[in-house]
């Protein structure tokens, strides 16, 4: 039990280790060390700390066009403004540009002058949430890694959007205006390197079709998906996180394997229409339930069986090998077998 146990922490350990290595952290650029060749002009309606000098902050100050921003800039800071578009006057000396933060204006599609963002080859980070954007915007940079689009109205996605970003890790499209016949086959060619995908809050009634090989993150709480199509996770083979809370999937909208065959280890299906346990993979590590229609568990589906192929041989666990479970808000009643409760004090399960 010890060396199985260690073992699955390892595997947690690891995944999680590899993402974060993956993905770029905000910050995780270094400084130019010749600062003799930069302007360090400051636009009047910004702020430019001396202690920072690659930072620019613009924020909170009812700005309706973006400043003249100066070659030596990194991090550009401008959110909660007024601004309507992005021309790619103000940005044509910004060639350092790593990060640029847009988070609630009012900018729309026809505000961005084609090729104010694909200008910015440096460009790490693109924060435009809580915007007024009805498609995602195009062309962006080679070199983006992370896009959060969060709360605007994207409803569209123009075909060959993402053919160029290999190198983006995270996708954030949460909460918009995105049906399924946003998607073709083909709208997520070419990320070949995304790691994170969130298309929760939005309007979708079926799984995502053809998602990046790499996806280890997949968000999709909040949308109406009724089922998950054979096979699915075949296209995905490294998905570790799913969530899909809050849709209105049912029994017969699982695959006929269930979850058995996934790489998943956080496994999230609260507020759905299911009445039976889903099957589950061995690897699988948290599992919730919660709220749902099921009647009963039968236990080998939740806790490992203890067996010995000799006497003199150590005992091996096989079968699920959960660590967290919710099956709160369900319609499983008492007497729960004796077998089955002391599973669920092994596993501090939430069942009521």
């Amino acid at each position: 039990m010890g060396t199985t146990l260690f073992f699955l922490i390892g595997v947690l350990l690891v995944t999680d280790s590899a993402w974060t290595q993956s993905v770029r952290q905000p910050y995780d650029v270094y400084e130019p060390e010749d600062w003799s060749v930069h302007d360090f002009s400051c636009p009047s309606e910004c702020f430019c700390p001396p202690s920072f000098p690659t930072a620019l902050y613009c924020e909170n100050r009812g700005l309706k066009e973006i400043p003249a921003i100066p070659s030596r800039i990194w991090y550009l800071y401008l959110e909660n403004n007024l601004i309507e578009t992005i021309p790619e006057k103000p940005l044509v000396n910004a060639t350092q540009l790593r990060w640029i933060n847009l988070n609630k204006n009012k900018i729309t599609n026809y505000g961005i002058e084609r090729g104010a963002l694909s200008q910015l080859k440096k460009l790490l980070f693109l924060f435009l949430e809580d915007n007024e954007l009805e498609e995602v915007p195009s062309p962006l940079p080679r070199s983006l890694e992370q896009l959060q689009l969060a709360r605007n109205k994207v409803s569209r996605i123009p075909q060959g959007t993402f053919s160029n970003l290999e190198n983006l890790t995270l996708l954030d499209l949460q909460h918009n205006k995105l049906l399924d016949s946003a998607f073709q086959r083909d709208t997520f060619k070419g990320l070949k390197n995304l790691m994170q995908l969130n298309m929760a809050k939005n309007a979708l009634r079926s799984m995502p079709p053809r998602l990046p090989a790499n996806t280890m993150q997949l968000f999709l709480d909040n949308n109406s998906i009724e089922g998950i199509p054979e096979n699915y996770f075949n296209v995905i083979p490294k998905v570790a996180f799913l969530r899909l809370n809050h849709n209105k999937i049912s029994d017969a909208g699982l695959p006929s394997r269930g979850f058995d065959a996934s790489s998943i280890l956080d496994l999230q299906l609260s507020h759905n229409r299911l009445t039976k346990f889903p099957r589950i993979s061995a690897r699988l590590q948290h599992l919730h339930l919660d709220h749902n229609k099921i009647k009963s568990v039968n236990v080998t589906m939740i806790c490992p069986t203890p067996t010995t192929l000799h006497a003199e041989q150590d005992v091996f666990l096989h079968g699920p090998q959960l660590s967290y479970l919710r099956l709160d808000g369900n319609e499983i009643k008492p007497p729960i077998p004796m077998d089955l409760m002391t599973c669920f004090k092994l596993l501090q399960a939430v069942i009521v």
